[in-house]
């Protein structure tokens, strides 16, 4: 049986509608996902992703062994910052998308709460004689996230303080009615955006806060549409454990430089001795009319790759699509046939992400 988020209740009463992500029982929408789109793209709405699964990572070699697990320099990050990285298995493929939050005691893990424990495990398997502890604390906090364009004007209201300028996953603690409140630079609408870690017992009255400040509910449906709109893969969606890491969007998640981790020598051989076959792009249609996952791309006739995410953008006005597609035919402009469900849709291969971030501190 799923879980159900702390403010469950709360979004009963503005009237969301629910549907299962991670385990949990989570908000699809509130009965206007254009509307809520167009919330963060107008002005600020907030999302309650508070089913996010968090992992304390202590223990005096924990920045080492990290550094030899992960796809990004984990050793370079100094309290108060942060990075996007990928767990890999020796082949290079994506057994899991993570950030890291870098605190003076501890480091924290961010991912989907269903990749806990399976990033646990294969961390595990590693583990020889390092002294490392992880402790997941995915239920401690909250996680609301607040995007718009006066994102960071309402963030600042609800904690009563000036929140510095901060690169993206960069975070700050924020002292409110007593408790910490952790304010991370996130990176998945493309437009400026904020996760706010609140302790359990202060959610609502932050959530409450917000609202009264004008920030729009969010539900998970709204969010899709955003994130692709922004060219942002998810786990188990768009990439999965059969995935190179090279063969999706996830520029951020590693370095060429930081030395050895699991993967690395298959990221390195391709980057500097060959290629991939395949890869992730963005799909842009002539009209509204929307494609599915798993729709077949083909040109003349021929398969050549599938959707993985498909919906109508407000943004463009358009369908818009994420991707594989194989590398003869990935430059931008190309034009292809979208097939599935007994229908065929001209479309053409888009550079990411649709919808410009903006620029970053």
């Amino acid at each position: 049986m799923a879980n159900q988020l702390p403010l469950h209740e709360i979004h009963a009463r503005l009237g969301a509608h629910f549907g299962e992500a991670d385990g949990y029982v989570v908000p699809l929408d509130y009965g206007d996902v254009p509307g809520e789109h167009g919330a963060v793209r107008g002005r600020v709405g907030v999302i309650d992703r508070s089913h996010r699964g968090k992992v304390e990572v202590t223990g005096r070699d924990r920045t080492a062994f990290l550094q030899g697990m992960l796809s990004n320099d984990v050793k370079a990050l100094g309290p108060g910052q942060g990075c996007v990285a990928a767990f890999l298995d020796p082949h290079g493929k994506i057994l899991s998308l993570l950030a890291v939050h870098c605190l003076a005691d501890r480091l924290v893990l961010e991912m989907d709460r269903r990749l806990v424990e399976p990033t646990l495990a294969g961390l595990d398997r590693y583990l020889i004689s390092e002294r490392v502890e992880f402790e997941e604390v995915s239920a401690r906090e909250g996680l609301l996230t607040v995007a718009g364009p006066a994102a960071r004007e309402s963030v600042e209201k609800v904690l009563e303080t000036t929140v510095p300028a901060l690169p993206v996953y960069h975070h700050v603690s924020v002292p409110v009615d007593g408790r910490d409140v952790r304010v991370v630079r996130g990176a998945e609408t493309g437009d400026e955006e904020y996760d706010l870690w609140v302790r359990a017992e202060g959610l609502a009255r932050v959530w409450e806060r917000l609202g009264h400040l004008g920030a729009q509910p969010v539900g998970r449906e709204a969010w899709n549409v955003l994130r692709i709109e922004a060219g942002v893969v998810w786990h188990g969606v768009d990439v999965d454990a059969t995935t190179l890491l090279l063969e999706a969007p996830l520029e951020r998640t590693y370095s060429l430089t930081k030395g050895c981790y699991v993967g690395q020598e298959v990221v390195a051989r391709i980057t500097y001795r060959g290629h991939v076959n395949r890869k992730i792009v963005g799909f842009r249609f002539p009209d509204r009319r929307i494609a599915a996952a798993g729709d077949r791309v083909v040109v003349d006739g021929k398969e050549v790759g599938r959707l993985t995410s498909a919906t109508v953008s407000p943004s463009l006005d358009r369908g818009i699509a994420l991707g594989f597609i194989r590398r003869e035919h990935w430059e931008p402009g190309t034009a292809v046939d979208v097939v599935g469900d007994g229908r065929v849709l001209r479309a053409e291969v888009a550079a990411l992400p649709f919808y410009p971030r903006p620029r970053e501190a």
